[in-house]
């Protein structure tokens, strides 16, 4: 299974906090599944980082690399077909970090890890 986890999913998941939900940690924590964490989530970070909506026991700058690696994330990064899938989505959703993580869900044939009810009314695959 092909897993993208969303921001809050990443976070969740990083800081071993018990919203995420089991399923979800054990669908992350199996080292059968491919993982990937959207660009578009790093830069949601990065944006709440700098007006100090979010805090993290370290930079960014360190956490983010030393984390993909130890989990095993890879990185997916945006590409014009996801753009493009982009643009013919409603907008159920408005969140420009979400919309982006949808489209890469559909483009690229993953499970998204969420527990957003928004994602629901795409053609997503929702893990939670």
């Amino acid at each position: 299974m092909k897993l993208l986890l969303d921001t809050h999913a990443l976070l969740w998941f990083l800081g071993n906090d018990p919203q995420l939900s089991a399923p979800a940690r054990e669908h992350i924590e199996n080292p059968a599944h491919e993982k990937f964490v959207s660009a578009a989530s790093l830069w949601e970070i990065t944006i709440k980082l700098s007006l100090e909506k979010l805090k993290l026991p370290r930079p960014s700058g360190e956490v983010f690399p030393q984390q993909l690696e130890i989990n095993g994330f890879e990185l997916l990064p945006i590409s014009c077909a996801q753009l493009n899938q982009l643009t013919a989505l409603p907008f159920h959703h408005r969140y420009p970090f979400d919309r982006l993580q949808i489209a890469q869900t559909i483009v690229d044939d993953l499970n998204i890890v969420t527990r957003d009810p928004e994602f629901s009314k795409y053609p997503a695959k929702i893990l939670w």
